[in-house]
């Protein structure tokens, strides 16, 4: 089994056409800046490591920075999770661009020994936690079957747009089920989440995401 980092997971999800936020994994501060200077300001830093899977529990995660701080943040990072997770091996520091707000969504995919695949959807970010609200189906699904899953959960309204909130894109949530439906068939996943999937009035980008494979 290996823990891919969340910069390889989004080349894999890249690779079946789902949007991902852009960002390069620097190994020093000069490199994080001029990563930074290419995909502008402000940007999120992410410590890189396939030992670290939950990067905001160790502090791994440095949201809003702006070009003044670039360097000293890197250096912050490396610092903290050298001290914190001391046995973590680090790649580096993932600088990626800050998405824009928008209704945050998860899905998650995870092998069961018995059944396949199993592909779940909900509202994402604390919302999953909280409420638990999710649908589940067993891949490969089809367009039809991944608008259910949506419509299914009782965050549906939230995401259709209510008090002046504009509605996510459900189009292109669907797309993204159905992606990773037939990555499923086609790659040895055996655990992938995309938390958060950010939703606006047109289109979706994965914020965050991570997987293992066999």
């Amino acid at each position: 089994m290996t823990v891919l980092t969340e910069n390889d997971t989004k080349k894999l999800l890249a690779g079946y056409g789902i949007p991902v936020t852009k960002g390069s994994i620097a190994a020093t501060a000069d490199e994080a800046l001029a990563i930074a200077l290419n995909i502008g300001f402000p940007v999120a830093m992410k410590i890189s490591s396939p030992d670290i899977p939950h990067k905001s529990d160790v502090g791994g995660v440095v949201l809003n920075v702006g070009k003044e701080d670039v360097r000293t943040k890197y250096n912050e990072l490396v610092s903290r999770i050298t001290k914190t997770v001391p046995q973590a091996r680090i790649e580096g520091v993932l600088v990626q661009q800050m998405a824009q707000p928008g209704h945050e969504v998860i899905i998650g995919l995870k092998k069961d020994a018995q059944f396949g695949h199993a592909l779940m959807f909900g509202l994402g970010g604390i919302f999953v936690e909280v409420y638990k609200d999710v649908s589940f189906r067993i891949a490969p699904i089809d367009r039809n079957e991944a608008v259910g899953m949506i419509s299914e959960i009782k965050g549906y309204p939230i995401l259709k747009g209510i008090r002046g909130k504009k509605a996510a894109d459900i189009n292109a949530i669907a797309d993204v089920l159905v992606s990773v439906s037939e990555m499923a068939g086609k790659e040895n996943i055996i655990e992938l989440d995309i938390n958060p999937l950010v939703a606006f009035e047109n289109g979706v980008i994965a914020v965050d995401a991570r997987a293992m494979v066999e």
